[in-house]
C-alpha cells in the first residue's frame, strides 16, 4: 500500500477535497450497490500532510481512527483535542462533530473504520458539514479505559473518552492475564458501562508469543485487523494471509480461524461485533 498512500498524499490538498482517504474496497461484484471493506465496515488510510487541516463535520455513522504511521496531528472531537501517536485509537461516534490538524513535521497515516455501509443499506447515513455548533458539556475522561476481560453488559452510551492512547494501552496488555491459549487479549471499553466504546462498533487487541497459534476459533461478526508489530500468519477457513507491521487485513464471519506469531506479535482487531450482539445475531465459538 504505501506507493499508493505516497501517490494519495500527492494527489490533494485538503484545502479542496473533504478528507484525503486511500479506500479499502471489497471487489465482490455481489456488493448492494455502493463500495465497502467487509460486510458492514468502510476502511481507509486516512492521509494528512503537516501544516494540513481537515475541515469540522459531523455524521450519523460511527468512526474510529488507528494511527498506523506518524504522529504529531490532533483531532478535535466535540470539543477535546485528542493527539495522534502511532497505534493510538481515537473515537468519533455518530454525531460528534470531529476535525483533524498537523502543526507536526511529518506525514501521518491513520486507519479509518467506519459503519458506514450498515448506515447506507438501512437509509441512516447523514452528514452536516461545519461550522460547529451546539457542542454538547462533556464529562472529563475517566482513568480506566481498558479491561482484561469481555464483559456482556447491558447496551449503553457511546464512551465519553475518546482518545485512548498506546502508552496506557500497551502498559495494561502486558499485565493482562493470558487466556487458555496464552495470548493476551484487551478490550477498549467505554469506563461509564464497561461495554463496547461505542454503540456499534468493537475494539480489542491481542498479544501472540513467538511461535504461539491461538485457538481456533468462529463468529458470526466482521472484522478487520491492524498489525502494530512483529510477523506472523493467519488461517481463515482455506485462506492463509501472512502477515508483518502496519499491515490491514479482514476476517470475513464464520470461517475458522487461527493466528500464529513467527516473533512476539500484537495486532489491533475492530469488528461490528457490537452490532450483532444487540441484535441477538453474535454467535461465537472456541475449539480447544
Amino acid at each position: 500500500m504505501q506507493p499508493l498512500i505516497d501517490d494519495a498524499a500527492g494527489m490533494n490538498s485538503t484545502d479542496v477535497v473533504e478528507r484525503r482517504v486511500l479506500s479499502l474496497m471489497h471487489e465482490d461484484p455481489k456488493t448492494l450497490g455502493y463500495p465497502f471493506t467487509i460486510t458492514n465496515l468502510n476502511c481507509g488510510y486516512q492521509i494528512l500532510l503537516p501544516g494540513e487541516q481537515a475541515r469540522p463535520h459531523r455524521h450519523s455513522m460511527n468512526a474510529l481512527r488507528f494511527v498506523i504511521d506518524g504522529h504529531g496531528a490532533n483531532t478535535v472531537v466535540d470539543g477535546k483535542v485528542c493527539e495522534m501517536h502511532e497505534n493510538d485509537l481515537i473515537l468519533t461516534p455518530g454525531w460528534t462533530w470531529h476535525e483533524h490538524a498537523h502543526p507536526g513535521a511529518e506525514r501521518i497515516v491513520w486507519l479509518d473504520v467506519l459503519d458506514a455501509s450498515l448506515h447506507r443499506y438501512l437509509g441512516t447515513d447523514a452528514f452536516e458539514p461545519g461550522p460547529v455548533h451546539d457542542v454538547p458539556v462533556l464529562p472529563p475522561d475517566a482513568a480506566f479505559a481498558f479491561a482484561n476481560l469481555l464483559p456482556e453488559t447491558a447496551p449503553g452510551a457511546n464512551s465519553p473518552v475518546f482518545c485512548y492512547p498506546w502508552t496506557t494501552a500497551e502498559a495494561a496488555l502486558a499485565v493482562a492475564p493470558r487466556s487458555r491459549d496464552g495470548a493476551r487479549r484487551l478490550r477498549y471499553v467505554n469506563p461509564t458501562t464497561g461495554g463496547a466504546t461505542m454503540t456499534l462498533l468493537d475494539s480489542t487487541l491481542i498479544e501472540i508469543d513467538a511461535g504461539l497459534e491461538t485457538a481456533p476459533f468462529r463468529t458470526s461478526a466482521h472484522t478487520v485487523a491492524a498489525v502494530i508489530d512483529g510477523h506472523g500468519r493467519t488461517q481463515s477457513g482455506e485462506a492463509s494471509v501472512s502477515w508483518g507491521p502496519k499491515d490491514v487485513f479482514t476476517l470475513p464471519s464464520g470461517q475458522w480461524m487461527t493466528h500464529r506469531a513467527d516473533e512476539r506479535a500484537r495486532l489491533f482487531l475492530t469488528s461490528d461485533r457490537e452490532i450483532l450482539r444487540r441484535l441477538g445475531l453474535l454467535e461465537e465459538t472456541y475449539r480447544s
